[in-house]
Formats: C-alpha cells, sequence, structure tokens
C-alpha cells in the first residue's frame, strides 16, 4: 500500500507539539522575570534557546516521518554502541551541573547524551526482542535486562538519577508487548520497589516515625541481617527444590517471594550506600513535606501554594509571584508546571493535559493497528516514556510523587529533551504511516 506525502504526518500529533512548545517558550520567559518585572540577566537568551530548539525539534521529528523506519535496523547496534561509547565520554569527560557530569559541551551548546540515550536504548530493544522471538522468555528477560542495566548503570555513576528512572518504563513497556512473562516483570518491578523501601527506612524511622522500629534494626544491625538474609535464602531454595521434586505450583510462589525478598535485602545494602543524602530526603519529604520545611521539603511545599493560588483562570501572565519572588527551584526545568498552573490556572493545566492525552492516544492507537512487530515495540517504548515524564513531573509538583528532577517533555527547557522527544514522536509518525504497509523493502 502506497503512502501519500501528507499521510507521513500525524498533524493532530504535530499541532499538540506545537502547543507545548508555545507554552514553553512563553513559561520559560516568564520564570526569567524577577520581582522588579526586570529579566534577568543569566536568563535572558534561554527563552530564545527554546524557540532554537523547538525548530530545530519539529524539523527532527519531520525529516523521521518521512523516513522508513524499517531501513534504520541495519544502523541500530552502531548507534547503541555509539551511545554507550558517549556516555563513557560523558563520565570521563563531560561538565558537571547540579551535582552531575551529565553534559558534554559543544561551544555554545551543552548537550546530554542520556537524553539521546532513550532512543537508541528503545531502538535496540525492541530489535533484539523482534530478532529473539523464537526464543525462550526467561533468556529474552535477562539479556533484556542487561540491556537495560548497561545505560542504566553508566547513568547513576554520573550520578543522574532522574534520568535513569526513565528507562525502565521503557524496558516494562517494551518487554510486555513483546511477550515477555508477566510474572518476571512483577518479579523486577516488586524488588526494585522492595529495594527503595528498604534502603528508605532507616531516615524514615529517624525523621518521621520517631521511635524504634524492628524491621530498622534486623537492616542496621550486620549479625541479625545476614542471619534474616540466610533464612530467606533458604526458603526460597527449598520452594524450588520443592517444585523440583514435587512439581506443586505453591512451591514455585514460595521460591518467588522469598527470592524477591532476599535480592531486595542485598540490594538495599548497595542502595544505602550509592544514595545521596539529598535523594533519600526527597523521598522522606514526599511522605511528610514538613519535616523539613526550610530546606528538603520546601520545593513541594511552594510548588503546591503556586498551583493552588492559581484557582481556575490563573493570577495573569507575568502576574505569578512564587515564581517572580523565586519561591520556585528550577523554574524554567523541574517545576515549570507550577509556573505555568500559578499564572495560566486550571484551564491552562486541561489545555496541557489535553495536548499530552492527545500525544499518548496517538502513540497507543499506531501502537495497536501497525502490522509490524518492530513498530510495535518501538512505539510501546516511547509510550512509556512520554507516559512516565508526564505523570511523575506532574505529580512531583503536586507532592503525588517524589522530587526526581524529570522534566516535563516538550515543555521544560533543554534542547536534549525536546530534540529526543521530537525524534521519538517522528518515529511513532513513521510507524504510523507504513502501519498497513505490508512490503519487506528495506528490512534487513
Amino acid at each position: 500500500m502506497k503512502t501519500k506525502p501528507l499521510q507521513l504526518f500525524d498533524f493532530a500529533m504535530i499541532a499538540s507539539v506545537l502547543i507545548l512548545g508555545t507554552l514553553s517558550v512563553i513559561f520559560i520567559y516568564s520564570s526569567g522575570i524577577d520581582s522588579s518585572g526586570v529579566m534577568q540577566p543569566k536568563h535572558r537568551l534561554d527563552y530564545i534557546k527554546q524557540i532554537i530548539w523547538c525548530v530545530a525539534g519539529l524539523i527532527a521529528m519531520l525529516v523521521l516521518a518521512i523516513i522508513d523506519y524499517r531501513k534504520l535496523k541495519r544502523y541500530i547496534p552502531w548507534l547503541a554502541g555509539f551511545s554507550v561509547l558517549l556516555l563513557i565520554f560523558t563520565l570521563k569527560f563531560g561538565i558537571i551541573s547540579h551535582g552531575a557530569r551529565s553534559w558534554i559541551n559543544l561551544g555554545p551548546i551543552n548537550l546530554q547524551p542520556a537524553e539521546f540515550t532513550k532512543v537508541s536504548f528503545t531502538l535496540f530493544l525492541a530489535w533484539y526482542l523482534e530478532k529473539s522471538r523464537k526464543d525462550s522468555g526467561l533468556k529474552r528477560f535477562l539479556i533484556s535486562l542487561l540491556i537495560l542495566a548497561l545505560p542504566i548503570g553508566l547513568i547513576l555513576k554520573q550520578p543522574d538519577f532522574g534520568s535513569a528512572m526513565v528507562y525502565i518504563p521503557i524496558f516494562i513497556v517494551i518487554c510486555f508487548m513483546a511477550d515477555i512473562p508477566i510474572r518476571y516483570l512483577v518479579l523486577f518491578l516488586m524488588t526494585g520497589m522492595l529495594t527503595v523501601i528498604l534502603a528508605v527506612l532507616p531516615a524514615w524511622q529517624e525523621k518521621i516515625y520517631q521511635k524504634p522500629f524492628l524491621l530498622v534494626n534486623i537492616l542496621l544491625n550486620k549479625r541479625l541481617f545476614m542471619i534474616v538474609a540466610a533464612a530467606t535464602l533458604m526458603v526460597a531454595f527449598i520452594g524450588a527444590l520443592g517444585l523440583l521434586l514435587f512439581k506443586r505450583k505453591y512451591f514455585y510462589w514460595i521460591a518467588y517471594a522469598f527470592g524477591c525478598i532476599f535480592v531486595s535485602l542485598l540490594l538495599s545494602v548497595v542502595a544505602r550506600k550509592f544514595l545521596q543524602e539529598y535523594q533519600v530526603m526527597r523521598l522522606i519529604v514526599f511522605l511528610d513535606p514538613y519535616v523539613d520545611p526550610k530546606k528538603s521539603g520546601w520545593n513541594i511545599i511552594n510548588s503546591r501554594i503556586a498551583i493552588g493560588s492559581g484557582q481556575f483562570t490563573g493570577k495573569g501572565f507575568l502576574m505569578g509571584t512564587h515564581s517572580h519572588y523565586r519561591y520556585l527551584p528550577e523554574q524554567s526545568t523541574d517545576f515549570i508546571f507550577s509556573i505555568l498552573a500559578e499564572e495560566f490556572g486550571f484551564l491552562g493545566c486541561m489545555l496541557v493535559f489535553a495536548a499530552y492525552l492527545m500525544i499518548l492516544f496517538r502513540i497507543i492507537s499506531t501502537a495497536r493497528n501497525t502490522t509490524d512487530y518492530f513498530g510495535n515495540l518501538i512505539s510501546a517504548g516511547f509510550l512509556g516514556m512520554f507516559f512516565f515524564h508526564f505523570m511523575v513531573n506532574v505529580g512531583m509538583t503536586m507532592g503525588m510523587m517524589p522530587i526526581t528532577g524529570i522534566p516535563l517533555a516538550f515543555v521544560s527547557y533543554g534542547g536534549s529533551a525536546f530534540v529526543t522527544n521530537s525524534v521519538a514522536l517522528g518515529l511513532v509518525m513513521s510507524v504510523r504511516s507504513r502501519r498497513l504497509d505490508f512490503s519487506i523493502a528495506g528490512i534487513v
């Protein structure tokens, strides 16, 4: 089926990106204004740079929509390898910003390789899972975990916890669509969540509970910890042995549950060594921001106030008090939604929500209707990425999610992120326009 030129572009998706990009420029400009109504010198070019990045991103999106995504397969392993080398280069020679060595300086611009790697990771994982369709579910899952571990490990060493987190929903959604057994994905999620809980419990006891707690005593007492860890490992081993000998399903679930607990216990020890104090406090103030209202809890408290003060129609453009009096941190990036809500109110928030819902709906439609397995996996991965960005950033500004430093896609300031997101949607459009194309031209 031949595709007509205009069918290459999803105009609803393009319109949504234009709306979000326009709001981005408007509120990046607003974020640079101080309480006296004067643009701060260090921010005077931010909105102009964002306009440039928006134009570059839109061009990249349209170019990728025209190219047949299937012809990129032969280059995907090389692209993935280059991305890994770029992350290693960043660790060695990158510049430090906000406590993380996650940027590369290229003359007048700074690039964040972790952003661009999201695209190469999505393509490579989809490429591998398509090639391995006949392999066992366990083998595909374990190799996929290794593919995930490499970029996440390098990004965590920067350290950039927020960027590393985005790879997890991409991984989960692609694996789910690739028919990886759900029990493996649930095990992965349960282990991760339990690890975070166990790692943060000692700080929770100290800052919030403020009473002795048995589980914390076990985690901090080396001897008790070893006994409990050995006991959970033994129970998991007995469950596995019982399954092997008696073929009863409840033995499987015993091994499954206690194996998850054992791995989480070990990983929690590693996590407590690598988690920075400010990262732990972000999780603590998510539970109760008034534990540290003038430091770690300051961001959430003032973001909530700013959003609430906007009410239905907002205070008006450039009339936001919390942003212009500098009560909000990272105003043009992490907390730009708070400025938008304060100045444009509930109506402005609904415009953002509508644009995102349109983007997500069009990606879902593409994934459901494409006849190509590889195209289905690509669309699914980018769906996980955009949904996670939206839910975490908006939830973070409302105090419904921990502060993680994840920007609002297409709205927060940043050229690397805008171009990366545009490339992702360009690839989705390429899949969408060829969703009924049964030809094998260009497939390697």
